[in-house]
């Protein structure tokens, strides 16, 4: 890792008083946020795909200028590494006999009815993975040692690859990471950047343990060297970046575990929405972030979820992370027709370059402008009247499309949203009835710059009854970067009977905690701040999968009640195996309020407009969210606009607005 990001400064947000900037970086748009004091301002620019680093440079510039600041920052860099294989040229070091490790996989059919299924081609072809001679038992005893000579032929093995990144994956280093080590060492002797398993990683199951190294491995020289870009550019500033489990850690940490920020974005929109329901009151949401290329949904059943078992581009990635379900539908999402002459909309985007139609340069018709023909976007109130749309380019490019189909434009128009909202709607059913929650015990929380405008109709759809539109929604995941705490997991698979005593639990637990409080005062925090919080992952003897409960005198119990939760039985007779043990160190992050108690006085609309609802042209009053009243009431339709989304009221839904500065619809 280069100097400059090694020498960061080292302090810690909470005790400094220079400003907090939450920075966003979405396929099409970068949203900042910045807190000084009770002092709070946003910007949104476009993104530039090209290098993220300029738009998140520019926009912290229009904020605070040449000022320092601590700079929190929401990346796609590794995601979309990962996505568009263009990560680091990697060689694989494995045990002798596994070296088709990653090849052979679960043997797990994805399409189980494919006649001509397609395998996922490995991260690490044949050619560029080394053997080495030794092997490690599952209890950590050395059955095979790794001699000097052999390590130095790993050496040369891996030089002559051409890899200018390594991930080693012996069998069961979690048990003795010895071998691990003594080839990390020997590798970075040669001037290679190392993911070694045993640091990454320290759980059983090989194939996923080996999959999350080499895609960490892939992808950190590549946020390494982004880094260190965004951090000579903002010469006094400090970063913080955010990762997949919601919590942000130092550039250095981030570059050297890159495969822990693979869901960041996403990740702060969800510490965002739950910050705003929270303090409005709600605890039980379904979160809804639609941006310009992807829609990001999670269920929050009284606190943040979290899952361990993930997949990106057909690889495990096996950190944790809070649990949330993406699908290729966003504002910039195209829509075509098929070979069959049926309409499709997304996965692909028209992203920031050139973007829908309606902005200026692109030519397809996507999702945005579909909306622009409805009437649902006012071009002269886009971003607060800073960015130009361009309504006869989507007028033209929605035309393109329905002349093809033999259909009027307008219901060309309707006909993309209602395909791009039935795919945002199977998503809320993922999250919320396929894991058997019913959706109607929820409120909706719609963000992202999009959000709004569909969100009644999928609420009707999934038959919920209310929506709490937050303060700032477009910029939500920006603000939730502010708020997010410093946060690390940490993992040892130790597979050991249920039976153990506390005594002996607490011992396994006690080098992870001295790594923990050591590593967080390394991120500059203080001791008194630091809060640990242990679990267990648990199963019955036999079962190939684990429920984690909180490590308490009762955690047997505690299992057989989630087990039951989550699967419908438990057996109270039936022996317990302990898996794995699980210690997260947190220090809290920020609480600003974002927004405050809205203004007193009379409703008055901007204006009136002609809006397209149901195949029919609805006069529609239009209000402008920031001169909404305390308390003020009003019923769809109607359109509320603000700076970073606009919010669609379809008829039959009231709204009303709050203390905080929300506005809640109802049914």
């Amino acid at each position: 890792m280069t100097k400059r990001i090694d020498q960061e400064q080292e302090v810690f947000p909470s005790h400094s008083a220079i400003p907090l900037i939450g920075v966003d970086t979405g396929g099409t748009f970068t949203d900042l946020v910045m807190v000084r004091g009770d002092e709070l301002r946003t910007w949104k620019l476009p993104s530039t795909p090209a290098d993220p680093s300029r738009a998140v440079l520019e926009g912290v510039r229009r904020l605070v200028g040449d000022a320092p600041a601590f700079v929190f920052h929401g990346s796609t860099v590794a995601t979309n590494a990962l996505l568009e294989g263009k990560g680091a040229c990697v060689a694989l070091v494995v045990t002798e006999g596994f070296r088709d490790l990653l090849l052979i996989g679960r043997q797990n059919r994805p399409d189980l009815y494919a006649l001509h299924p397609r395998r996922t081609e490995p991260l690490v072809p044949g050619e560029r993975v080394v053997e080495a001679r030794e092997r490690v038992l599952p209890n950590g005893e050395v059955a095979v040692p790794l001699l000097a000579e052999q390590i130095a032929k790993i050496v040369t093995a891996v030089s002559k690859t051409g890899a200018s990144s390594v991930a080693v994956c012996l069998l069961h280093s979690y048990a003795m990471p010895e071998h691990e080590s003594a080839l990390t060492e020997a590798l970075e002797r040669e001037g290679l950047e190392v993911s070694a398993s045993s640091r990454i990683l320290v759980e059983f199951r090989e194939f996923e343990r080996a999959s999350t190294t080499v895609v960490n491995a892939s992808v950190s020289p590549i946020m390494g060297q982004y880094l260190e870009r965004l951090q000579s550019a903002l010469p006094g500033s400090t970063l913080r970046i955010m990762q997949s489990n919601g919590g942000a850690i130092r550039p250095r940490t981030a570059a050297k575990e890159a495969v822990r920020t693979i869901l960041s974005g996403p990740a702060g929109g969800m510490v965002g929405a739950f910050a705003a329901a929270r303090r409005a009151g709600f605890d039980r949401i379904i979160t809804f972030d639609m941006g310009g290329t992807s829609t990001d949904v999670g269920l929050c059943a009284g606190e943040i979820p979290f899952t361990a078992e993930a997949v990106v581009a057909g690889w495990p990635v096996k950190v944790p992370m809070i649990d949330i379900h993406t699908v290729g539908a966003g504002g910039g999402s195209i829509a075509r027709l098929d070979e069959g002459g049926a309409l499709r909309v997304g996965p692909q985007s028209a992203g920031a370059d050139p973007g829908p139609a309606c902005y200026g340069r692109g030519e397809e018709a996507t999702v945005t402008d579909a909306n622009l023909c409805l009437g649902r976007l006012l071009p002269e109130s886009f971003l607060g009247g800073r960015m130009p749309l361009f309504p006869e380019r989507a007028q033209a490019a929605v035309e393109r499309l329905a002349r093809g189909a033999r259909l009027p434009v307008e219901k060309m128009a309707e006909g993309i949203v209602e395909v791009a909202e039935e795919t945002m709607a199977a998503a809320l059913r993922v999250v919320s009835i396929a894991r058997g929650h019913d959706p109607r015990d929820f409120t909706l929380l719609p963000f992202g710059g999009a959000g709004g405008l569909h969100a009644c109709s999928l609420a009707e759809t999934l038959g919920m009854r209310r929506i709490l539109i937050p303060v700032g929604p477009g910029l939500l995941s920006a603000f939730g970067l502010v708020v997010a705490d410093t946060v690390r997991d940490y993992s040892l698979s130790v597979l050991i009977p249920g039976e153990t005593g506390e005594k002996a639990l607490k011992e396994l637990f006690y080098p992870l905690e001295e790594r923990a409080r050591q590593e967080m005062k390394d991120e500059g925090a203080l001791e008194d701040d630091i809060e640990l919080v242990f679990s267990l992952d648990l199963r019955y003897r036999g079962q190939s999968f684990e429920v984690n409960v909180p490590f308490s005198k009762d955690f047997r119990n505690a299992f057989h009640r989630r087990h039951e939760a989550l699967y419908g039985y438990c057996d109270e007779g039936r022996e317990i195996e302990i898996v794995t043990v699980r210690l997260r160190s947190r220090v809290p992050g920020h609480s600003p309020a974002f927004g405050g108690e809205p203004r007193r006085g009379e409703l008055t609309r901007l204006r009136d407009s002609q809006v397209r609802i149901d195949a029919e042209l609805v006069h529609c009053p239009i209000y402008l969210r920031e001169t909404l009243p305390l308390q003020a009431q009003f019923e769809g339709p109607a359109l509320i606009v603000e700076e970073s989304a606009t919010h669609l009221v379809r008829p039959g839904w009231r709204a009303k607005m709050t203390r905080q500065g929300c506005v809640v619809l109802e049914r």
